[in-house]
């Protein structure tokens, strides 16, 4: 992150941050919303363009929340945070306005799983570029910016989206689903199955909390299989991958020298990715996520289908508790 660090980031240092809102971070979530206390700049290249981007996240009021703004096109309205400003889900989710689709912001989904991982509701983010900085293609250094920023409640309360009837979308062999649920966070179960013997058959089953996310999920990394590099790049996409912010695998190989950060990183990869992706919801969802082979395109239309059916899901207000929680 130019001009933000010097050093190299280690994830030892971000899960050891003393960080205000680790003290509670497995309890139930707040019923309060929050913003950052300070706003904060980094830089940082894009995966698909390989652009130099610089990006900055400002607090914002109650109400606001997650909002992108353009700021290197002229007269480019906001852009809020909601699955149905998905534009595109190829490789990525990119939010964007139907009518003028160069104002977009691809590649949201990192940094939407530390905002939902780190419980912040509002935030302004300020880009000037078409998409989020990939960093080392995981979570983990939006969760260090969040750090640095610190974050503030507000005398709001938060808006909980209760899942009440089952949900579900299939493509061929792929689905994805949404379940009610008992309980006070998002449950995630996925699975996935890829002819490369290096990433092959895994599953992963997680209770989304802040210690949850940090710990378990937040510095699993983005991958792609070597073979589908060159067909990538004629598409115009990955021209700012390397293996410093992507896995390569070449059938039982991973490139990368230092290899993986967890045997199942892969999984843990693409619950992550759910878990930015499901924060398009406006909300904090409340219930089960279970999917097999999904991805972008179905994670965004099982929210899709979930907002269609009136019955499917209930807003949830709050009631402000007696003290709030820093």
């Amino acid at each position: 992150m130019d001009g933000l660090l010097r050093e190299p980031l280690l994830y030892s240092d971000i899960v050891e941050s003393p960080a205000s809102f680790m003290r509670s971070v497995r309890k139930a979530p707040s019923a309060l919303q929050h913003t950052l206390r300070h706003a904060i700049s980094c830089t940082g290249t894009g995966l698909h363009t390989g652009q130099s981007i610089r990006m900055s996240l400002h607090p914002a009021p109650a109400g606001h929340g997650i909002v992108f703004q353009r700021t290197d096109l002229p007269n480019a309205a906001p852009i809020a945070a909601r699955y149905d400003n998905v534009l595109e889900t190829r490789l990525s989710t990119v939010l964007g306005e139907a009518q003028h689709p160069e104002n977009r912001v691809a590649t949201v989904e990192h940094l939407m799983a530390a905002l939902n991982g780190c419980g912040v509701d509002n935030a302004l983010i300020l880009i000037d570029g078409p998409e989020t900085p990939v960093f080392d293609g995981s979570a983990a250094d939006f969760v260090f910016l969040l750090d640095c920023a610190g974050r503030k409640a507000q005398d709001a309360p938060r808006r909980f989206i209760e899942v009440c009837k089952p949900i579900r979308i299939c493509h061929n062999d792929s689905w994805a689903e949404l379940h009610p649920t008992a309980g006070h966070h998002l449950h995630l179960s996925l699975s996935i199955d890829f002819p490369a013997k290096a990433i092959g058959q895994q599953s992963y089953s997680a209770e989304l909390t802040p210690w949850s996310f940090r710990h378990e999920l937040a510095n699993s990394r983005t991958f792609t299989l070597k073979a589908e590099i060159e067909a990538l790049h004629r598409a115009g996409l990955a021209r700012g991958g390397s293996l410093n912010n992507a896995i390569v695998v070449d059938d039982d190989h991973i490139l990368n020298p230092s290899g993986l950060r967890k045997p199942d990183e892969f999984i843990r990869h693409k619950v992550m990715d759910a878990v930015g992706d499901l924060y398009l919801a406006g909300g904090v969802l409340l219930g089960e996520f279970r999917g097999h082979r999904s991805g972008h395109a179905l994670n965004n239309q099982v929210l899709r289908a979930l907002f269609a059916d009136q019955n499917a899901w209930r807003d949830i207000t709050t009631s402000l508790p007696a003290a709030s929680a820093a």
